[in-house]
């Protein structure tokens, strides 16, 4: 029989992701992304393409790809209206015509997805995977670092403004190497102006970015991730693994990170 171990863990044998979600695509997305890049943090920007040319408040779409360079931007929606309200065809043409605006631009598809005004029912959620979306994240506070049962309703483990620093103290004091365990942040960077306190960003991202423990991910990436170590295919006796995905795995055996490389065998 096997005797060791083996876990699913995040890339380099890491237990800790932190990731971290934005919405609205205010003008101060310029300063706390360059927070985020300081610090090495990633992070998702769930963007409405309706409003970006009429809100002077809103980056305008021309300066999208330079300003999020390297993080995920996601759909928000065109209008951000209050979609549990609306009829199903108007959902997703919402969040159609949204990803076709945003992928012209970014190049890439996108599947992430914040709703609007934190409105969504069990109809928009079994809707969201023909749209071609893989996530949604809903509002709230887990106070949790556990991984999500339903990506489609994403709670994060906190707003900025509910119990920021210590549930990140606590994030970074554990010591456990027999789960998983993933911070998530959300808000509007709107929000650090009118409150006056920027500083708390800029306090988190000092303790907790450019950690050798956290794996540092957008909600996409962790989202992927996680599927595709659920779709590793292994030997009855685990001494060997298949990865059918075209990104890397990482997986513990016998305490050991081992990197399963996209379409290939790996022995254990």
């Amino acid at each position: 029989m096997q005797s060791r171990t083996v876990y699913t863990v995040f890339p380099e044998g890491k237990v800790k992701a932190l990731t971290l979600s934005y919405d609205d695509g205010r003008d101060e997305d310029r300063r706390l992304v360059s927070i985020f890049r300081e610090h090495g943090l990633r992070a998702t920007f769930n963007l409405n393409s309706g409003q970006s040319e009429t809100d002077p408040r809103r980056i305008p779409q021309s300066e999208w790809n330079e300003v999020y360079s390297g993080f995920e931007i996601a759909s928000h929606t065109v209008t951000h209206p209050s979609i549990d309200r609306c009829p199903l065809p108007y959902v997703a043409e919402e969040i159609i015509e949204d990803r076709k605006a945003l992928e012209a631009i970014t190049g890439y598809p996108v599947r992430g997805f914040a709703y609007p005004n934190g409105c969504f029912s069990q109809e928009i959620i079994s809707l969201l995977p023909a749209l071609g979306i893989r996530y949604g994240r809903i509002v709230g506070n887990s106070d949790s670092f556990a991984i999500p049962d339903d990506f489609y309703r994403w709670k994060a483990t906190c707003h900025h403004n509910h119990r920021l620093i210590e549930n990140a103290e606590a994030f970074l004091s554990i010591d456990n190497t027999r789960h998983l365990f993933l911070m998530y942040v959300w808000g509007h960077s709107f929000e650090f102006s009118r409150d006056g306190n920027w500083e708390l960003m800029e306090r988190f991202a000092d303790m907790a970015g450019g950690r050798d423990d956290i794996w540092y991910a957008t909600n996409i990436e962790i989202a992927d991730y996680l599927d595709a170590s659920r779709r590793l295919i292994f030997a009855a006796d685990c001494s060997f693994v298949y990865n059918p995905s075209a990104i890397s795995v990482w997986i513990s055996s016998g305490g050991e990170p081992v990197m399963i490389p996209g379409g290939e065998t790996a022995k254990l």
